[in-house]
């Protein structure tokens, strides 16, 4: 079977992935290598991902306000006949 995805999901894809890579790399990794104990280590993972968690609600809901603010946006929208 042939799932037909259109190109846009791909480009959403590789962004996201990139993102994660980005996130990964550049907040936590150092974040857990400047830490010597377990404990430590552990919160500082937790807190990465607790600001990780923060940056992806902020765009959600970016998002959302704008799909929410657009006059129309039944050019964009799959389910519309426009």
């Amino acid at each position: 079977m042939v799932i037909a995805v259109s190109t846009n999901v791909w480009y959403f894809g590789a962004a996201g992935l990139l993102s994660l890579a980005a996130f990964v790399g550049l907040i936590l990794v150092p974040a857990l290598s400047s830490y010597g104990r377990w404990h430590e280590r552990v919160a500082a993972g937790f807190l990465s991902l607790m600001i990780f968690g923060g940056l992806v609600t902020i765009g959600v809901v970016a998002g959302l306000a704008w799909v929410l603010i657009s006059n129309d946006v039944s050019g964009i929208n799959p389910f519309t006949d426009g």
